[in-house]
C-alpha cells in the first residue's frame, strides 16, 4: 500500500571537523540530537554520512577502552607505516590505509526518530571517525519524516 504524506519535512545540516591527528574519534551524538530537536520532525528518519572517503560515520558505545581498541585493532589491520607497502601511496599519497580504515567502520547511518527523538539501542552513540586528520572534512545530517 502507498502512503501519502503531506506534511513531510527534511532538514539538511553540514557538520565541519578538522581532528590535529591522523586517526581519531569524536562523539557527535548531541549535535546530531540537537538537529533532530531543529527540524520538528516526530517520526522519520535521520541519515548521519561522512563526505570524505578517508572519514567515517558509525554507531557503538562510547567508552574510552572501546575507542582505544578500535584505534588498536585498525592500525593492526592497516598500519599507517611503511607507507611504501600500499600501491595507491605510490601516486603520491599517503593514505591507503585511512581508505582501508574507512571501509571497515562505514560510511553512514541511519537511525530511527520516534516521538522526536533519535531511537537508539542501548549504549549507541553516533562518532565521526577520522583516518586521515589535519584537515578539515564535512558529514552531511539529512533528516527526514513528519
Amino acid at each position: 500500500m502507498l502512503l501519502h504524506y503531506p506534511s513531510m519535512k527534511t532538514l539538511t545540516e553540514y557538520l565541519w571537523f578538522e581532528v590535529p591527528q591522523r586517526l581519531g574519534f569524536v562523539n557527535i551524538t548531541h549535535t546530531v540530537e540537537e538537529l533532530v530537536r531543529k527540524s520538528a520532525i516526530k517520526e522519520g528518519l535521520c541519515l548521519v554520512n561522512a563526505m570524505h572517503i578517508t572519514a567515517s560515520v558509525f554507531i557503538n558505545d562510547a567508552e574510552n577502552g572501546l575507542l582505544a581498541d578500535f584505534e588498536e585493532w585498525l592500525e593492526s589491520f592497516a598500519p599507517h607505516e611503511p607507507v611504501s607497502k600500499y600501491r595507491h601511496n605510490r601516486t603520491g599519497e599517503d593514505n591507503a590505509d585511512a581508505h582501508l580504515k574507512r571501509t571497515i567502520m562505514g560510511r553512514e547511518v541511519v537511525v530511527a526518530i520516534t516521538k522526536g527523538k533519535l531511537d537508539f539501542g542501548p549504549w549507541e552513540q553516533i562518532f565521526y571517525g577520522e583516518f586521515d586528520g589535519r584537515r578539515r572534512k564535512r558529514v552531511l545530517v539529512k533528516i527526514i519524516g513528519e
